[in-house]
């Protein structure tokens, strides 16, 4: 931790192993689920029924998810701002409260610019509740091998909320009809998320609480510092190849002479790939440094999708090169706040936290379309090695991080 993290760092207590804490990630594991499954995944499955009763083409209909995606992006900042200054029960309840009337909206919408208003909505919402919001809870409540623990469990059960969401919400569409499966999603969604949010939640008294002068005068000096840019950069470039295979994967498979149920056999190998992924690194980061170890995954991510064009086109290369990608798949998602709690402490994490999910997010949303139009204009192997460039510049910056951290520290 830097001298400037040491300065404002909190104390540390044993609130981290209570069992309160124990019940902050239980709840958080369900809402997170539930929340991902319903404000972002099932959207793939309302795609199809919406283009029809809404008589619009497929880009039209996707760009509202798009929208979505770079509101959250927008709204990053302010939301770590309000999470640093007021803990993340407040924000969460009412993140939770405004994604159940945005999906209720969502049912009755009759046009392109309805669904496009109440998406902005879900995006704000997005910004409320999921990871960012979930993971300064979770910073805020517990320290140490106990935070990372924490952060754990909660990814690696809502790392299966596509598995869950997206076939339970393909068989609500195929029984009652999208409208009313999205008022179904909406109801389940707010009985479990406001209570869970509003009664679970709390935010830990420590010892050294810290004035709002002291919390914005780190974040400025962070983002005037090359380590926090370097950390940006890494998880923006990573986020936009990893955001891009998960889009292009079965498309590519598919071109490249696959069937389309063998190449979706392939690709949904990384879900299961994501939780191996921080199991793995959540292990080898107790022995190395947490950046180099993102660093070295990042690292053969970007060998196994420079390798996919030249042997993907056989089943065993390309089992192979999706198990190189995959096993970094949420490798980021762990990683970046524990590096921001071990380079700031954990007094601003939600604003620092905010700043770079405003780059990171809006590349997650913005790098497919373009890969989309760059397969359509050079093929697939370009985009390929794009995805191989992106990781590749992530393992330098955190290699980089890694480096200028340990000089200022030393210093």
């Amino acid at each position: 931790m830097s001298p400037t993290a040491e300065a404002a760092a909190p104390a540390v207590g044993s609130g981290g192993r209570s069992t309160r804490g124990r019940r902050i990630v239980a709840a958080l594991a369900v809402t997170q689920t539930i929340g991902y499954g319903v404000l972002y995944y099932a959207f793939s499955v309302f795609l199809l029924p919406m283009q029809r009763d809404l008589g619009a083409h497929g880009p039209q209909v996707a760009t509202a998810l798009t929208l979505a995606v770079l509101t959250t992006a927008l709204c990053a900042p302010l939301v770590g701002r309000l999470l640093d200054a007021h803990g993340g029960r407040g924000v969460m309840t009412a993140g939770s409260v405004l994604g159940t009337l945005a999906v209720l909206a969502w049912s009755r919408v009759e046009s392109l610019p309805q669904l496009y208003g109440v998406f902005v909505a879900v995006g704000i919402a997005s910004a409320m509740v999921l990871y960012e919001s979930a993971f300064a809870v979770i910073v805020s409540w517990f320290d140490g091998n106990g935070r990372a623990d924490a952060l754990l469990a909660l990814t690696i059960v809502a790392g299966f909320a596509s598995s869950i969401f997206l076939p339970l919400t393909g068989l609500l569409v195929d029984r009652y009809g999208w409208r009313d499966a999205l008022v179904m999603l909406a109801i389940g969604y707010g009985v479990l998320a406001i209570p869970l949010h509003a009664l679970v939640l709390r935010r830990r008294v420590r010892r050294a609480a810290a004035k709002k002068e002291s919390r914005t005068d780190l974040v400025r000096a962070a983002v005037r510092q090359r380590p926090f840019w370097l950390l940006a950069a890494a998880f923006t470039a990573h986020g936009g190849g990893v955001a891009t295979v998960a889009v292009l994967l079965i498309t590519y498979l598919v071109h490249l002479g696959h069937s389309p149920v063998f190449a979706a056999g392939v690709a949904g190998l990384l879900g299961v790939l994501s939780v191996t992924g921080r199991l793995i690194t959540t292990g080898l980061r107790r022995r190395w440094a947490a950046a180099r170890v993102a660093a070295a995954v990042f690292a053969l991510q970007g060998i196994g999708a420079v390798l996919l064009p030249p042997v993907g086109a056989t089943v065993p290369g390309a089992i192979a090169c999706v198990l190189l990608f995959g096993i970094g798949f949420g490798v980021g998602t762990i990683t970046l706040p524990h590096l921001l709690t071990e380079q700031y402490g954990t007094v601003a994490y939600a604003s620092l936290s905010g700043r770079i999910a405003l780059f990171s997010v809006a590349g997650e949303a913005l790098a497919p379309l373009g890969a989309v139009t760059l397969a359509q204009t050079v093929g697939y192997g370009w985009v390929m090695g794009s995805v191989t460039a992106a990781c590749l510049a992530a393992a330098v910056a955190l290699v980089a991080y890694h480096r200028l951290s340990n000089q200022v520290v030393s210093s």
